[in-house]
Protein backbone atom coordinates (compact mmCIF):
# COMPACT_ATOMS: atom_id res chain seq x y z
CA UNK A 1 0.00 0.00 0.00
CA UNK A 2 1.28 3.49 -0.87
CA UNK A 3 1.52 5.92 2.05
CA UNK A 4 0.46 9.53 1.74
CA UNK A 5 3.24 11.95 2.68
CA UNK A 6 4.25 15.60 2.66
CA UNK A 7 7.65 17.27 2.31
CA UNK A 8 8.59 19.53 5.23
CA UNK A 9 11.03 22.44 5.05
CA UNK A 10 12.54 24.06 8.14
CA UNK A 11 12.75 27.79 7.52
CA UNK A 12 12.70 31.28 8.99
CA UNK A 13 9.64 32.63 7.15
CA UNK A 14 7.02 30.03 6.16
CA UNK A 15 4.75 32.50 4.36
CA UNK A 16 7.60 33.81 2.19
CA UNK A 17 8.64 30.33 1.12
CA UNK A 18 5.02 29.34 0.45
CA UNK A 19 4.69 32.23 -1.97
CA UNK A 20 7.98 31.30 -3.70
CA UNK A 21 7.27 27.57 -4.01
CA UNK A 22 3.66 28.08 -5.09
CA UNK A 23 4.95 30.13 -8.02
CA UNK A 24 7.89 27.82 -8.72
CA UNK A 25 5.77 24.66 -8.88
CA UNK A 26 2.37 25.96 -9.95
CA UNK A 27 1.03 25.01 -6.51
CA UNK A 28 -1.58 26.92 -4.52
CA UNK A 29 -1.45 28.34 -1.02
CA UNK A 30 -3.31 25.86 1.16
CA UNK A 31 -6.87 27.10 1.60
CA UNK A 32 -8.20 27.69 5.11
CA UNK A 33 -10.02 24.83 6.85
CA UNK A 34 -13.67 24.25 6.04
CA UNK A 35 -15.91 26.72 7.82
CA UNK A 36 -13.38 29.58 7.79
CA UNK A 37 -13.11 32.37 5.23
CA UNK A 38 -9.38 32.88 5.91
CA UNK A 39 -6.45 31.50 7.87
CA UNK A 40 -6.58 34.64 10.04
CA UNK A 41 -10.17 33.78 10.99
CA UNK A 42 -9.24 30.16 11.77
CA UNK A 43 -6.20 31.09 13.84
CA UNK A 44 -8.21 33.69 15.74
CA UNK A 45 -10.97 31.16 16.47
CA UNK A 46 -8.37 28.65 17.64
CA UNK A 47 -6.90 31.33 19.95
CA UNK A 48 -3.44 31.12 18.38
CA UNK A 49 -1.46 34.24 19.40
CA UNK A 50 -0.88 36.53 16.42
CA UNK A 51 2.93 36.31 16.83
CA UNK A 52 2.61 32.57 16.09
CA UNK A 53 0.51 32.90 12.93
CA UNK A 54 3.59 32.35 10.75
CA UNK A 55 4.83 29.22 12.58
CA UNK A 56 3.87 27.09 9.60
CA UNK A 57 2.20 27.33 6.23
CA UNK A 58 1.67 24.97 3.32
CA UNK A 59 1.27 24.84 -0.43
CA UNK A 60 -0.68 22.16 -2.24
CA UNK A 61 -0.99 21.02 -5.85
CA UNK A 62 -4.12 22.14 -7.72
CA UNK A 63 -7.00 19.80 -6.91
CA UNK A 64 -5.44 18.65 -3.63
CA UNK A 65 -8.08 17.09 -1.38
CA UNK A 66 -6.91 16.15 2.12
CA UNK A 67 -10.20 14.32 2.70
CA UNK A 68 -9.20 11.66 0.16
CA UNK A 69 -5.53 11.39 1.03
CA UNK A 70 -4.15 14.36 -0.87
CA UNK A 71 -3.36 13.99 -4.51
CA UNK A 72 -0.80 12.85 -7.04
CA UNK A 73 1.83 15.28 -5.76
CA UNK A 74 2.80 15.99 -2.15
CA UNK A 75 1.82 18.88 0.06
CA UNK A 76 4.79 21.07 1.02
CA UNK A 77 4.81 22.26 4.63
CA UNK A 78 7.08 25.08 5.80
CA UNK A 79 7.82 25.23 9.54
CA UNK A 80 9.53 28.11 11.31
CA UNK A 81 12.57 27.03 13.29
CA UNK A 82 14.91 29.19 15.40
CA UNK A 83 18.17 28.08 13.80
CA UNK A 84 19.34 29.12 10.35
CA UNK A 85 20.49 26.84 7.55
CA UNK A 86 24.18 26.01 7.94
CA UNK A 87 25.00 23.10 5.60
CA UNK A 88 24.00 21.72 2.22
CA UNK A 89 20.60 20.04 1.99
CA UNK A 90 20.61 16.24 2.16
CA UNK A 91 17.31 16.25 0.26
CA UNK A 92 16.26 18.62 -2.50
CA UNK A 93 13.57 19.12 -5.10
CA UNK A 94 14.18 18.86 -8.85
CA UNK A 95 12.00 20.97 -11.12
CA UNK A 96 11.63 19.26 -14.50
CA UNK A 97 11.15 22.23 -16.81
CA UNK A 98 12.90 21.07 -19.98
CA UNK A 99 10.75 18.21 -21.16
CA UNK A 100 11.78 14.63 -21.85
CA UNK A 101 14.97 13.10 -23.28
CA UNK A 102 13.03 12.54 -26.51
CA UNK A 103 12.84 16.33 -26.99
CA UNK A 104 15.55 18.27 -28.81
CA UNK A 105 18.37 19.03 -26.29
CA UNK A 106 18.67 22.66 -27.42
CA UNK A 107 14.93 23.21 -26.95
CA UNK A 108 15.04 21.50 -23.55
CA UNK A 109 17.90 23.76 -22.44
CA UNK A 110 16.06 26.89 -23.57
CA UNK A 111 13.08 25.81 -21.46
CA UNK A 112 15.38 25.26 -18.46
CA UNK A 113 16.93 28.70 -18.89
CA UNK A 114 13.47 30.28 -19.16
CA UNK A 115 12.38 28.59 -15.91
CA UNK A 116 15.60 29.65 -14.18
CA UNK A 117 14.99 33.28 -15.22
CA UNK A 118 11.40 33.04 -13.95
CA UNK A 119 12.59 31.66 -10.60
CA UNK A 120 15.23 34.37 -10.28
CA UNK A 121 12.36 36.84 -10.65
CA UNK A 122 10.72 35.24 -7.58
CA UNK A 123 13.89 35.53 -5.48
CA UNK A 124 15.86 32.35 -6.30
CA UNK A 125 19.60 32.52 -6.98
CA UNK A 126 21.52 30.55 -9.60
CA UNK A 127 24.43 28.69 -7.98
CA UNK A 128 26.05 26.55 -10.68
CA UNK A 129 25.46 24.66 -13.89
CA UNK A 130 26.19 20.98 -14.51
CA UNK A 131 26.44 18.79 -17.58
CA UNK A 132 26.96 15.08 -17.08
CA UNK A 133 26.04 11.89 -18.97
CA UNK A 134 23.94 13.75 -21.52
CA UNK A 135 22.00 15.78 -18.94
CA UNK A 136 22.25 19.45 -18.07
CA UNK A 137 20.84 21.18 -15.02
CA UNK A 138 21.23 24.28 -12.89
CA UNK A 139 21.50 24.26 -9.10
CA UNK A 140 19.68 27.14 -7.44
CA UNK A 141 18.86 28.42 -3.95
CA UNK A 142 15.34 29.41 -2.90
CA UNK A 143 14.98 32.72 -0.99
CA UNK A 144 16.23 31.08 2.23
CA UNK A 145 19.16 29.23 0.67
CA UNK A 146 17.65 25.76 0.22
CA UNK A 147 19.18 24.05 -2.80
CA UNK A 148 17.08 22.74 -5.67
CA UNK A 149 17.74 21.85 -9.31
CA UNK A 150 16.14 22.83 -12.57
CA UNK A 151 16.45 20.21 -15.33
Amino acid sequence: MVSDFQVVFDCADPQRLCVFWSKALGYELEPPPEGFESWDAALTAWKIPEEDWNLMAAVVPPGFDPAVGGGPRPRLLFMRVPEGKVVKNRLHLDIHAGGTRADDPAVRWEKVLAKVAELEGYGAKRIREFEEYGSRWIVMNDPEGNEFCVH
